[in-house]
């Protein structure tokens, strides 16, 4: 089975959704999709088959308070807003197509952060209804930017403190043909945290959040380390900016949000031709 994993990274995100418009017009199919973050807010858009809606809600809404905003922070607690971003978007201003959704068969998963466990939190979404939002939110909710999820009896933040590239979930699914889409370019590693006694004094309810806090750039290395080895093995499909991309995790720039985009898609169209080959022509 054909598989997908998507990386986050925010607005960073932009290069994926160029990628993921060039496969869905080549008219690419997957069996089963995994989105963290970003990936998981961008990709849901492959199962809906939307082409283009990432880049239009995004640059239409880039300077929108609504959207991202200091404000936003500042009033609800996320500086992506909440009920704009998860409702008013898909419900109403760009409407996500949750029948199309529902009838494609591919499995969409997002992956979240139990931080009360430590763990990750996997999940299948079949009807991106308003409960499968909020695994989308909660995937993406990134810490000291958003409030923190409950769901399902769990506390759940940004999938990317505990799986920031969920392939080894994807192959434990039985997806042996995986198509890997970062965000940064795969020589990036992660520094240590130095924001300590500022985690600390935030999170002091939280210990366990804390601590992953403190050790998510290894969690985040490692993950790398295990991608480089894979795609050295021939066991995965990479696509991945070669360089830094122009803008950062919060973007307000409609000219560097096309750029990102332009950038994934542009990319995935040279690496097309291998691309189809090795999901279909070497077996």
């Amino acid at each position: 089975m054909n598989g997908l994993v998507l990386e986050g990274g925010a607005m960073r995100g932009m290069f994926t959704a160029g990628v993921l418009d060039y496969l869905m017009e080549q008219d690419l199919v997957f069996d089963g999709i995994i989105g963290v973050s970003a990936g998981a807010c961008f990709g849901a858009n492959y199962k809906s088959h939307q082409i283009g809606r990432t880049l239009r809600y995004n640059i239409k809404y880039s300077k929108d308070k609504r959207y991202c905003s200091m404000d936003s922070l500042i009033r609800t607690g996320n500086i992506f807003n909440a009920r704009f971003c998860f409702h008013d978007v898909p419900e109403e201003l760009d409407v996500f197509d949750r029948a199309v959704y529902e009838d494609d068969p591919a499995k969409f998963y997002v992956a979240a952060s139990d931080i009360k466990s430590g763990e990750p939190a996997y999940k299948l979404l079949n009807y991106m209804d308003r409960t499968d939002l909020e695994w989308v939110r909660a995937s993406s909710s990134m810490p000291f930017f958003a409030e923190i999820v409950h769901l399902e009896g769990m506390s759940l933040l940004d999938g990317g403190l505990t799986d920031p590239i969920p392939l080894r979930f994807m192959k434990q699914k039985g997806y042996d043909k995986n198509v890997v889409v970062l965000t940064k370019p795969l020589d990036f590693r992660k520094n240590k945290n130095n924001l300590k006694p500022l985690i600390k004094m935030k999170y002091r309810k939280y210990p366990v959040l804390v601590k992953l806090l403190e050790k998510n750039y290894a969690i985040y290395n490692r993950e790398k380390d295990y991608i480089e080895k894979e795609l050295e093995l021939g066991n995965i499909f990479l696509i991945a900016p070669d360089s830094p991309l122009p803008l950062g995790h919060i973007c307000h720039d409609e000219d560097l949000i096309q750029k990102a985009y332009d950038i994934g898609y542009d990319k995935a169209a040279q690496v097309f031709e291998d691309l189809d080959y090795y999901l279909n022509g070497a077996d």
